[in-house]
């Protein structure tokens, strides 16, 4: 089933045509189908959004139905270090990881506007390159990153941080004294508001059988991690974490 996806984000004005702006792909789609359905050439699709043979058209993707004001950039990235006051540092926590041993990864991504920003999230230093290669392939495939930090640039004025897309917390499981594996810096949560740890309380995106901007699926977006060795919270058998991925599957 084709879905129109609506913008899903207080305070965002959408022009009069927003609902064909967009399209999610879904299983079973193709581009010759897509381009069908909204009357529009796969020639036009691929050009305007920049779609090449070493990254086709996969679920979750965010395609452009129309021409975009300008292309999108190539992607990049870059490493630095941690200083002990990016993260609050505090010795007498016990955190598992030092700073000297994180790295603040900055990408680039698309936001549901699919405009590009500049993002970043701290992870372990050992985890960088597969990081780095998680996130080239979902900038290439299309797929829409609600907010990433720093969030007084990329989403200026939004309180609620709970959207963001991050790694590193020195904080410990819900309800326990064990540490979070974001404690270890080798853990990634994306798009926390899309994809929420069920059970849940009532949303759009409790839903996993829709496909909305910035939803991630097992045959679409959770790819990019599992080729990269992550395990996916959305595969567990309970208490499904849809946001979450890990290196030890917890």
């Amino acid at each position: 089933m084709l879905l129109l996806v609506p913008l899903l984000v207080l305070g965002w004005s959408r022009p009069a045509m927003a609902a064909k702006v967009w399209h999610v792909v879904a299983p079973g789609e193709t581009l010759r189908s897509i381009a069908r359905t909204y009357g529009v050439s796969v020639t036009d699709l691929v050009r305007w959004n920049q779609i090449t043979a070493a990254y086709p058209v996969q679920v979750d993707a965010t395609l452009r139905l129309t021409p975009p004001a300008r292309p999108l950039p190539d992607w990049a990235t870059r490493v630095e270090p941690v200083t002990p006051g990016m993260v609050n540092w505090n010795a007498r926590q016990g955190c598992p990881v030092a700073p000297a041993h994180l790295r603040r990864v900055w990408v680039r991504y698309i936001d549901l506007q699919g405009n590009a920003h500049n993002g970043s999230v701290i992870v372990r230093r050992d985890v960088v390159t597969r990081v780095q290669r998680i996130f080239r392939t979902l900038y290439h495939w299309r797929f829409r990153i609600m907010a990433m930090a720093p969030m007084s640039v990329n989403m200026p004025g939004w309180k609620d941080m709970g959207i963001v897309t991050a790694g590193y917390r020195c904080r410990p499981v819900a309800g326990t004294r064990i540490w979070s594996q974001h404690a270890y810096g080798t853990a990634l949560d994306i798009n926390p508001l899309q994809n929420p740890m069920l059970p849940a309380p009532s949303s759009v995106y409790a839903n996993r059988s829709r496909h909305l901007i910035g939803m991630i699926h097992a045959g679409g977006a959770a790819r990019a991690f599992t080729w990269n060795g992550y395990f996916w919270g959305g595969n567990w058998r309970s208490a499904k974490d849809y946001m979450h991925f890990s290196l030890t599957n917890k």
